[in-house]
């Protein structure tokens, strides 16, 4: 048919979609083996037509039933399973034997396999004696692993297997921002409707992974109430609107997840049911056209236990709850009388048989889809060990430690390092209470412990602060409910040594602890005093494990849902630069030099971190990525390190090949560039090119290798601005940004020929890398006086990678990089990270014309492909200061070595005779009437680099500190350079020698 019927089909189903609510996706479970499909439906279609009428609306029935071994219970089992046909059980609390007993028995009586269920939101041990205790849902909320709380998921769903379970009711979905809520509480992730959903979506799939279909519970939402619907009904007095942006938040992303099951709760919401006292689980409105229809969900809908006070609306609550959507119906009170009365409702056509089958074989499809069809009786002997494996107590534990949070840490307190001697710890409780914390302290430091004066005297007050005088660290430890009276109990001590607060409690019960919080130096909240979670914690203290934590509910205003910090582990950590004789108040002078610089616009944003002694003391960002109101740097956003990338990138490559005596420095190049044996560059050392001295040219014109020469007017570049030279490149340089690039060479798509991306919207011809080198192995050399030489460097790269037999990236993220575990170095970096990470480097309106952002601004090292040896690394302050640490540190890293001694003290030693230079790295300038890459009081030992886009690292072996600056000063353009001409990295270096103690 013509194009304009196919125009109007399309606009016909996309209105029956809009008006009919989102489109339903098949769940997971029941798609998990779409060959099984066919197979499914066959089993469905002769087990339905077997069944009676009352039988199949039996299916919609799950009954509830105290696993108890005795005949009263054993009689009524068999009634309900034979007589009335149910379709699912749902055993109360009770021992484990005793359920599977029962099970195995009423999975013989039944005519169709049953569907069991389970009530366990926190394992088995809700209901069941003797099984693993996990954490309450509150805990795991504070968790950020979705990968660990998957595991979590897929443990419990063994466990439920193993004693004949299908289905878990759980986990809960509400979110739960009432915080005197009496019924959902600890059993909610938290507070936030996007991290709550996170955790149901990991949980439940691993669950569902185990074939266990999880039931996320208790829609529409009961975290916002304060009735229990066990005892009344709750109301949510909510329009539609604030429903949507957090009570229906999760159960629409588990929707999205194609997960298999949602329970529908007993609460009463006016805007949504206009019935007074009609609870959502009854309602057509609620169930069918907002869950269903509206929001979309496709899976097995349960409704909450209807013995419930909350559901309590007489005779024929079952009917009411299947009309109203529910495909099964949990806990009927009168189970007979509510089935007879669905059958009656069926025999006066109320309802109708059409939507008993679709129920039925709902149902029946689940059953199939969980293997319920292929159940066998279960194995009595072995099943507790089955049960509580090593691995089961295990996750329980990695769960709890995983849910420590550190609310936070000011001036970087965490971890406590050698120079902390002496620890006084305050506690609530006994000694022996926090026994495991002062033995893995007192480890590492004198520890003196000070039980708390119950009076809260001012008396007691002050003998404290006599007692703690000396002391390098604070640390109270509160564990228990009420801890009001401690909320300004400590506030003499806050102006004593670095104060922390750990507790050992629920953060539920931190609200009234937001002052003192506030004014600490860091505050950990661990959940429990269990002796393991208790030295997990002195190991946060010590640096020996990170905490990853985060706030499943908010401590007041200050501290909201999500709050945390992560915490590096002691080799890595930033640590309190007092405590390695930098004067802090002086220190902060960088911040006031940056801030202004930042005003003047020298760069958008910065990085800065301070190593001394080996310990990160500084690392700090500032501004934003390219100014304005776009978003803030943070120290883990990565920079284009330009020509800083020659001492992380190719001299580490020329050092690693030296060190194992696969290179010498009077080696000449040409040994392993044969194409350079005729050519006037074969008698070019190692060591020439290292020092700049080998009479290559600084650098490569490569527009006429790339550029049409009649595409555009007059020169390409000129010393002054025109009318056609409107780009200024330098302060003598203005270019033409009016030409082509030359036939065949460019394309805006990638293409079987332009594969080589240089920028958004620009792939060159792969070629061009080839003749690039070709051009600068014929470029005549000049005289052999010092001349600071990008090519140089690039000829430095093709060695390495001659000898190595890999390319640079590879070879150096092999040696150095990977097991140094240093993640955020790379070269081409939107290969490991996403563009949002990378902070954009220039507007380039002349070559590239767009901004580079991710891509190396360096021309050459462009069309060389983005690994070059002049450029190319892309980095963050902190990973470019642990490099410099490592050659400083003689070549070793966290114990383990990467360089030999002698050859870091010869590179990091040796100076040219021609100039300040030294083996590839940059040095002060001795001279002091000349301009020097370093401050004044900088010593002449020191080594570094900078780069072009506004960076520089120096490392000084006298004091034994490592500075790193890293910005993007060329944003937008490369003009002016106030970085230089205001000597803004200079004088941070000379504030950092004068905070100097």
């Amino acid at each position: 048919y013509s194009f304009m019927n196919k125009r109007i089909v399309t606009i016909a189903l996309f209105l029956a979609i809009v008006f009919t609510g989102k489109a339903q996706v098949e769940p997971f479970l029941l798609n998990a083996k779409p060959e099984d499909k066919e197979t499914r439906e066959v089993w469905v279609d002769s087990v339905y037509n077997t069944l009676s009428i009352k039988e199949r609306i039996g299916q919609m029935f799950v009954f509830t039933i105290a696993p108890h071994q005795n005949k009263p219970t054993t009689n009524l089992l068999k009634r309900v399973v034979q007589d009335y046909g149910v379709g699912g059980l749902l055993f109360s609390g009770g021992e484990v034997i005793n359920q599977v007993r029962l099970t195995n028995q009423a999975q013989e009586w039944a005519k169709v396999p049953l569907m069991v269920t389970f009530d366990g939101e926190w394992g088995l041990s809700m209901r069941l004696k003797e099984t693993p205790k996990y954490p309450r849902n509150m805990v795991l909320g504070a968790i950020t692993s979705d990968p660990l709380l998957y595991a979590y998921g897929k443990e419990v769903g063994r466990q439920l297997r193993e004693i004949g379970v299908h289905v878990n009711f759980a986990p809960v979905g509400d979110v739960n921002i009432n915080p005197k809520n009496p019924v959902i509480n600890t059993r909610s992730f938290g507070e936030d409707p996007k991290l709550v959903s996170q955790k149901v979506i990991a949980y439940s799939k691993g669950l569902e992974s185990q074939n266990v279909l999880s039931v996320t519970k208790h829609f529409p939402g009961h975290g916002d109430t304060n009735v229990d619907s066990h005892k009344s009904l709750p109301k949510l007095n909510f329009t539609r609107a604030r429903l949507d942006s957090i009570e229906f938040y999760p159960f629409t992303a588990l929707t999205q997840a194609n997960l298999s099951g949602v329970m529908v709760g007993h609460l009463e919401v006016p805007s949504l049911e206009p019935t007074p006292g009609l609870p959502s689980s009854l309602s057509h409105n609620i169930v069918q056209k907002i869950l269903i229809d509206s929001i979309g969900f496709n899976g097995l809908v349960f409704t909450d236990a209807l013995a419930m006070r909350g559901a309590a609306v007489g005779n024929g609550i079952c009917l009411k709850a299947i009309q109203a959507g529910n495909d099964m119906v949990l806990t009927p009170p009168q189970i007979k009388r509510e089935l007879d009365l669905v059958y009656a409702a069926f025999k006066s056509g109320e309802l109708s048989e059409q939507l008993i089958e679709e129920r039925c074989k709902k149902i029946l499809r689940y059953k199939h889809a969980l293997n319920i069809h292929k159940q066998q009786a279960i194995q009595l002997s072995g099943l507790t060990q089955r049960i509580n494996t090593t691995e089961a107590h295990q996750l329980i534990k990695q769960l709890e430690l995983a849910a420590t949070t550190v609310v936070k840490n000011e001036n970087s307190c965490l971890p406590f390092h050698r120079q902390v001697k002496r620890v006084a710890l305050i506690h609530s409780d006994n000694s022996s209470t926090y026994s495991a914390l002062i033995e893995e302290l007192s480890a590492h430091c004198n520890v003196d412990v000070i039980a708390l004066d119950p009076s809260l005297s001012v008396a007691s007050r002050q003998a404290l602060i006599k007692r703690i005088a000396d002391a390098d660290r604070i640390v109270v430890a509160l564990s228990g409910r009420n801890l009001q009276a401690y909320n300004t109990y400590f506030t003499p001590l806050e102006a004593k040594a670095p104060l922390s607060y750990l507790f050992f409690t629920g953060g539920q019960y931190l609200s009234n602890m937001e002052r003192a919080i506030s004014k600490s130096d860091v505050t950990i909240l661990a959940h429990s005093l269990d002796s393991h979670i208790q030295k997990g914690v002195a190991d946060v203290l010590l640096g020996k494990r990170k905490a990853e934590g985060r706030l499943a509910v908010g401590i007041g205003t200050s501290y909201p849902a999500g709050s945390g910090v992560t915490t590096a582990l002691a080799e890595e950590a930033k640590y309190l630069a007092s405590d390695f004789g930098l004067d802090v108040t002086k220190l902060s002078e960088i911040d006031s030099i940056v801030t202004q610089s930042i005003v003047d616009k020298a760069f958008p944003g910065c990085q800065i971190a301070i190593m001394k002694d080996g310990h990160l003391v500084y690392d700090n960002a500032f501004g934003s990525v390219v100014g304005g109101d776009s978003d803030k740097v943070t120290t883990d956003h990565l920079y284009d390190l330009a020509s800083l990338s020659k001492t992380t990138g190719t001299l580490l490559g020329v050092m690693k090949l030296y060190d194992t005596g696969r290179l010498s420095l009077t080696d000449r190049i040409s040994t392993y560039l044969p194409e350079l044996k005729n050519t006037d560059k074969r008698n070019i050392t190692v060591q020439d090119l290292l020092f700049h001295e080998s009479g290559m040219p600084a650098g490569l014109y490569v527009y006429s290798e790339i550029v049409d020469p009649n595409s555009h007017r007059g020169a390409l570049i000129r010393v002054n601005r025109t009318n056609l030279h409107t780009v200024r490149l330098g302060n003598r340089s203005w270019a033409n940004p009016s030409f082509k690039f030359q036939e065949g060479l460019a394309s805006s798509i990638k293409t079987d020929t332009h594969r080589l991306q240089i920028a958004d919207g620009l792939w060159f011809d792969p070629m061009i890398s080839s003749r690039i080198l070709s051009r600068i192995i014929e470029r005549p050399l000049q005289n052999r006086r010092y001349r600071y030489s990008c090519l140089g460097f690039i000829l430095l790269q093709q060695v390495v990678e001659r000898i190595s037999g890999e390319s640079l990236d590879v070879f150096l993220d092999k040696e150095f990089f990977t097991p140094m575990e240093l993640s955020t170095i790379k070269y081409n970096p939107l290969k490991y990270f996403d563009k949002k990470d990378i902070v954009p480097s220039n507007e380039d309106r002349f070559f590239r014309k767009t901004r580079l952002q991710g891509f190396v601004h360096d021309e050459t090292a462009a069309l060389l492909g983005g690994v070059s040896g002049n450029a190319g690394q892309f980095s963050n302050a902190k990973t470019v200061a642990k490099i410099y640490q490592m050659i400083l540190d003689g070549g070793t890293y966290r114990g383990e070595r990467y360089l030999g001694e002698s050859t870091c003290d010869l590179f990091k030693t040796t100076k040219s005779k021609l100039s300040r230079r030294g083996l590839g790295y940059d040095k002060p300038n001795p001279i002091k009437s000349q301009s020097s890459p370093c401050s004044e009081s900088t010593p002449l030992e020191t080594f570094g680099h900078t780069g072009f886009t506004g960076t520089g690292a120096w490392a000084d072996p006298v004091n034994n500190i490592v500075y790193v600056f890293i910005s993007n000063r060329i944003y937008p353009s490369i003009w002016p350079n106030k970085l230089s001409s205001d000597d803004i990295r200079e004088r941070i270096q000379e504030v950092i020698y004068t905070s100097l103690k």
